[in-house]
């Protein structure tokens, strides 16, 4: 593995960084900027997926003919790192996820009628996967689908569903056949959000954002044809699509932008026994203790991905770096809110518009305070989640023991 980056691919981030520099608006800027989890206000996540996709930028690891870059695995790596350092927002769920699941799976009639409009923006994606009683353990799920002529008619409930609020789509996974094996029965379903029947309840986040929901399907009637894969076999789907959201995560370049952001801050409030926080020798260690194991990630990052460009699968690379990233990430927010001093005790949901629609219970007046600071303390409290959410940590370890130790 060559860990130089060639000239060709110099001159790709070079090319990345002015278009990033020549079409971010300062709107958009701040809505990135002001993210308190991994998902951005919806309007902002469109208007940059317009923006992308007029450059022929839409999908960057789709293959051509459906529209994509089919960029290399360094090219899609300059581009987020590019990206998450402008602060620009990221693509909306139906590129990085449901995408591919298509092309992978889908019927041309699919592929024809749904790609197009992912690229585009004018299909806004939500996932229908976890219930109730069933999260981690996704394979108990019990949203039935009941066979009724060309279609089928959906009965149950699905939640912590991200920007069901706002979304047009949604695939999801349903129950259309009970089978001693859990994993048996399960088809993968595209369904259409304004069909009669469909009520969305909000959840509201610790920040204050209303972006999780509870989705209620009422004898929802979804054409059969808009089954993905064959029918009963929506687990090869959902297996599929879980490791390529695994696998096509690099969590590195976001964290050390954190990190930056953290210590250029530290540098403008006074530490305990010194005039910089960045100069205080506890905080400081921290902070590079911190860089070391952010850039120990990386490299693992980067082996993955020369798997990946050889053609091979995300596997169990996958895990660890969801167990890694995703327990770094949380760890990130501590050194933000200690870096935020007494303004991370305030609770100031106001801080992260345009990020996401929040809501107020104090109104919408000014937050107090520099906003990396307001917003420490809400990033805090939703990253508690990302050891849960795409397969919890747990989950993940059993896995890296199964499968990579032998255990």
């Amino acid at each position: 593995m060559e860990l130089r980056w060639s000239d060709a691919e110099l001159a790709f981030r070079d090319e990345v960084r002015a278009f990033i520099q020549a079409n971010l608006t300062d709107e958009l800027r701040d809505a990135g900027r002001h993210m308190t989890s991994v998902y951005v206000d919806h309007h902002a996540s469109i208007t940059w997926q317009r923006k992308l996709f007029e450059k022929g930028w839409g999908a960057p690891s789709w293959p051509v003919e459906h529209g994509g870059c089919d960029w290399s695995v360094a090219q899609r790596y300059h581009y987020t790192r590019e990206r998450l350092t402008a602060g620009a927002p990221p693509a909306p769920l139906g590129i990085h996820m449901c995408g591919p699941a298509l092309i992978r799976y889908g019927t041309d009639a699919q592929k024809a009628f749904f790609l197009p409009k992912m690229l585009t923006g004018e299909h806004y994606w939500c996932q229908g996967y976890s219930e109730p009683n069933s999260g981690s353990d996704l394979a108990s799920l019990q949203m039935r689908a009941e066979d009724d002529g060309d279609d089928f008619l959906c009965n149950g409930s699905k939640i912590w569903t991200t920007h069901a609020n706002v979304a047009n789509w949604m695939f999801c996974l349903v129950r259309t056949e009970k089978c001693e094996r859990p994993q048996r029965g399960i088809t993968f379903l595209l369904i259409d959000m304004a069909s009669p029947g469909i009520t969305v309840w909000p959840i509201v986040a610790p920040s204050g954002e209303h972006i999780q929901n509870q989705v209620f399907f009422d004898n929802v009637r979804v054409p059969k044809a808009n089954a993905v894969g064959k029918i009963g076999d929506g687990w090869a789907v959902a297996k599929y699509l879980l490791e390529h959201e695994r696998g096509g995560t690099a969590y590195a370049p976001d964290l050390q932008v954190r990190l930056d952001r953290i210590a250029a801050f530290a540098a403008t409030v006074p530490g305990h026994d010194t005039s910089a926080l960045i100069d205080d020798p506890a905080f400081a260690h921290k902070l590079a203790a911190a860089r070391i194991r952010v850039h120990a990630l990386e490299l693992y990052e980067f082996r993955a991905m020369s798997e990946a460009a050889n053609g091979g699968s995300p596997g169990l690379a996958a895990s660890v770096m969801k167990v890694v990233g995703t327990e770094l990430s949380q760890h990130v927010t501590e050194l933000a809110l200690e870096a935020a001093g007494d303004y991370g005790i305030a609770y100031q949901p106001q801080a992260t518009r345009p990020g996401g629609p929040v809501v107020l219970p104090f109104g919408a007046g000014p937050h107090v305070g520099p906003a990396f600071a307001a917003i420490a303390p809400l990033h805090y409290l939703n990253d508690r989640a990302g050891t849960i959410y795409a397969g919890s940590n747990e989950i993940q370890r059993n896995i890296i023991a199964k499968a990579g130790l032998g255990l």
